[in-house]
């Protein structure tokens, strides 16, 4: 322990705190010279522990397997590296699965699926109930891991574990819940109903960034539905994935089910289209990018099996002349760069009315100085690493080509030097709405400005984007609220008043439209969407009258 060193270090961080808090010595130069600072001094004092990390979880810092099928198998096909992105440096190494290995799943599962449907829909719940607990018992290690393997900061990983708990939660209700329906029948002594039965197989794939929640989503409703389950984690998260999978199977064990109902194989794109592609796999669940998600629809169609798609967006929040330009920025700084940019829902469109415009810009171009950039796990970071270096190749060319559309890049726009792979939160205000780089989703903390007139310009400019998931709308006027969440307002699947984009509720059904893919996930009425539904009518006399009055004698 150097005592010199110590103090030095120290002097560091409280200078920097000063500039952040106080604004001394802030300016364009300062800022970002201590944003840098303040990354390499909090990032250099980290105390996690890899091995500890990975031994909490069940994992070593050698080989792991990615392939679950009723037991621990040795994963055939390629043993994928798992990267920190706060440092570059390796994490551990898992053996993932083959395309031969994904259909020996399948057939597992497809077996197994007529004995665990028969199962009464509350005997399921409780063991949803069961696998909520265990999560809650290990809430704290696999929110470490979640966040040294995605490069979220701790406290949204820990809120991605509760999310999952959540849903846990919610399905155990549905288990006692999920109704038909019972119509009055034209015919005399007819019954006219209509039940919900399994699907039989669910495959889930999921994307980097909510490896948890999004099987979390999934699997829970889908397991009160009847339904066992083939997971195919993305291939930049085994480890996590193996990890959730290891607390899940416990539960089954311990009751004396096939742990076989939640089956995982880690691999590639061959791994993911062998189960898109199975007949007996009756509901493709697939989150991720609009491109692959219709390619992955057209294999489901081509069979007629269900897809499930939750895709991209391109999101944005409209601010009237009358909003809390308070508590807009306040939901823009969460939504913009919570994550590093990198939800689904994170906010990628600033559309602001022209009065407050100049305002709003100056006021978040303020907060941004007040974000604090650094590893993942390291307490006090608001803003962690973008996730792989690709991701920060695709940061520099969108910025890129903003400049080439014309648009003023007024905040950040650079990588940051250092291990691991950070980039500066960057405002870009464009000169018009429909400026190509505002156009598509970029998964990084860039926030394109735009400005409007009127109400139904700003919702033209909402709807102009090919996707539609999430959107707000911050204004104190009951009609301007009226008119954006009605038939000609937003045409996202989650429209918001006062609140940022991003961080739904579990409660509410998560999906939207157009090129997000149409599906819905969690909360409502999705656990349809895991289900068949059948219109039975019974007759219990001695007559047979037909329908429409149709004679036929």
């Amino acid at each position: 322990f150097s005592v010199p060193l110590f103090l030095t270090r120290l002097f560091i961080i409280v200078t920097m705190l000063a500039k952040v808090l106080f604004g001394v010595g802030r300016g364009p130069v300062s800022v970002l010279a201590a944003s840098s600072a303040l990354r390499s001094s909090v990032r250099s004092m980290s105390s996690y522990n890899v091995k500890e990390i990975l031994n909490a979880n069940g994992l070593t810092d050698g080989v792991n397997s990615g392939v679950f099928m009723g037991e621990w198998v040795e994963g055939r096909g390629e043993v994928v590296t798992s990267v920190d992105p706060g440092t570059g440096e390796t994490i551990a190494q898992v053996a993932t699965g083959t395309p031969e290995q994904m259909t020996d799943a399948i057939a597992r599962a497809h077996a197994l699926s007529s004995t665990f449907g028969a199962m009464p829909a509350p005997a399921r719940g409780e063991i949803v109930r069961q696998i909520g607990e265990a999560l809650r018992a290990n809430i704290e290690p696999l929110s470490q891991l979640l966040s040294l393997e995605v490069g979220k900061i701790y406290a949204e990983a820990k809120g991605e574990v509760q999310e999952f708990i959540d849903v846990c939660d919610f399905a155990v209700g549905l288990s006692r819940s999920m109704n038909g329906s019972i119509f009055p029948s034209e015919r005399p002594n007819h019954y006219l109903m209509e039940t919900w039965n399994p699907l039989g197989v669910t495959g889930i794939i999921t994307a980097f960034n909510f490896p948890v929640a999004v099987l979390g989503w999934n699997l829970a409703i889908s397991l009160v539905a009847g339904n066992v389950n083939v997971w195919k984690g993305a291939p930049t998260v085994p480890l996590v994935t193996a990890a959730v999978v290891k607390v899940i199977s416990k539960v089954f064990e311990q009751n004396g089910i096939d742990p076989a109902v939640l089956q995982l194989v880690s691999g590639g794109a061959d791994v993911g289209q062998t189960l898109t592609n199975d007949p007996r796999v009756n509901l493709v669940s697939f989150t991720g990018s609009t491109e692959v998600g219709k390619a992955v629809a057209m294999d489901v169609q081509n069979r007629f099996g269900k897809s499930l798609l939750e895709l991209g967006g391109n999101n944005a929040i409209v601010v009237m002349d009358d909003a809390d330009i308070d508590m807009v920025v306040r939901s823009v700084l969460f939504a913009a760069v919570g994550t590093a940019g990198q939800r689904c829902t994170s906010l990628r469109r600033l559309v602001l009315h022209e009065s407050v415009h100049d305002e709003v810009v100056e006021k978040l171009n303020n907060a941004y100085d007040h974000v604090r950039i650094g590893h993942q796990l390291d307490e006090g970071t608001l803003c962690g690493p973008l996730h792989t270096q690709a991701s920060v190749d695709k940061f520099q060319a969108m910025v890129s080509q903003a400049k080439a559309d014309g648009c003023n890049v007024i905040r950040g726009g650079k990588v940051l030097d250092g291990p691991g792979f950070f980039v500066e939160p960057t405002i870009v205000q464009c000169p018009t709405a429909d400026s190509p780089c505002a156009m598509v989703e970029t998964f990084a903390p860039i926030l394109y400005t735009m400005d409007f007139k009127d109400l139904d310009e700003a919702i033209a400019i909402n709807n102009s984007v090919e996707q539609g998931l999430s959107s707000s709308l911050f204004t104190k006027d009951t009609a301007n609220i009226f008119q954006w969440i009605g038939p000609n307002g937003s045409d996202c699947g989650i429209v918001n008043v006062n609140i940022p984009t991003n961080g739904a509720e579990i409660g509410g059904a998560f999906g939207g439209e157009k090129a997000t893919g149409g599906g819905r996930e969690s909360g409502s009425d999705s656990w349809k969407q895991y289900m068949k539904r059948s219109t039975c009518t019974i007759n219990y006399g001695t007559e047979l009258p037909l329908a429409q009055g149709i004679k036929f004698e």
